[in-house]
């Protein structure tokens, strides 16, 4: 059924479906999140940014709350594939041919962003804000404990928010493709954007020139990467509606 005709009860139909098909990919993702968790927990305890630090737990129920924070956060990377894939099929109907199978090619390209941002994000970004945080407390003579529940949040809190903001340049090209924006209307824009992700970094980062720097800038290189994709899948998207033009008067 051509999802033009598809009446408002059939579109909430459709989108129950595909739900539901998450929310199953999601729990045996949690299943496959318990086998893997624990190993995983130990590499980042001992990782080098953390080798020097003693984990304490402040409350009995302090491991087991990592435990299972760090059991959904794997379960949500294996299911987001499958969540990108159900969004792409929900929308696809209304796409033309060749649309669907350029924007179907975005899936893995924004995974691969998602995990190159917690990498990023991990490796390069998390290690100084650590040393800066340990360096501040003993200038200021302060003896850290360090809760491995605090510890662990910090993590998500730095690591997740740059993996979804590494999607910049999948989520511009698919608008783009979809005829939301344009590249003209993200250059126009672009005072405040950077403001935006000034706002953003300031908000993840302690309050150093250099951690922010390290933030602010690559948030901007991708929003700079972003307009030069929606450029290119502008022009495409333009020459596609030509051609569908021509074939009609044809």
């Amino acid at each position: 059924m051509n999802q033009k005709e598809m009446t408002f009860l059939d579109h909430i139909e459709e989108l129950r479906k595909r739900l539901m098909t998450i929310v199953v990919f999601f729990v045996l993702a949690v299943i496959v999140g318990f086998l893997v968790v624990e190993p995983i927990i130990n590499f980042i305890q001992n990782a080098d940014v953390a080798e020097e630090l003693t984990m304490n737990a402040f409350r009995v129920t302090d491991p087991f709350k990592v435990y299972m924070n760090m059991t959904f956060v794997i379960a949500l990377i294996i299911t987001s594939p499958v969540v990108l894939y159900q969004l792409w099929s929900f929308v696809s109907p209304g796409l033309l041919e060749k649309e669907r199978r350029v924007t179907l090619s975005y899936i893995p390209v924004s995974v691969l962003l998602f995990l190159g941002g917690l990498a990023f994000s991990y490796f390069v970004l998390f290690p100084f804000l650590i040393k800066f945080m340990l360096d501040l407390s003993n200038e200021m003579s302060i003896q850290s404990t360090i809760g491995i529940n605090e510890y662990f949040q910090f993590l998500f809190q730095i690591t997740i928010p740059f993996g979804l903001l590494f999607q910049l340049p999948v989520v511009i090209l698919f608008l783009t493709r979809l005829g939301i924006i344009t590249p003209m209307f993200l250059a126009k824009i672009r005072k405040y954007a950077y403001f935006v992700l000034l706002v953003i970094a300031a908000i993840i980062t302690p309050p150093d020139v250099i951690s922010h720097l390290m933030v602010t800038v690559p948030l901007c290189l991708l929003y700079e990467i972003s307009i030069w994709i929606s450029r290119i899948g502008y022009r495409k998207a333009r020459a596609a509606e030509l051609e569908v033009e021509n074939n009609i008067q044809k």
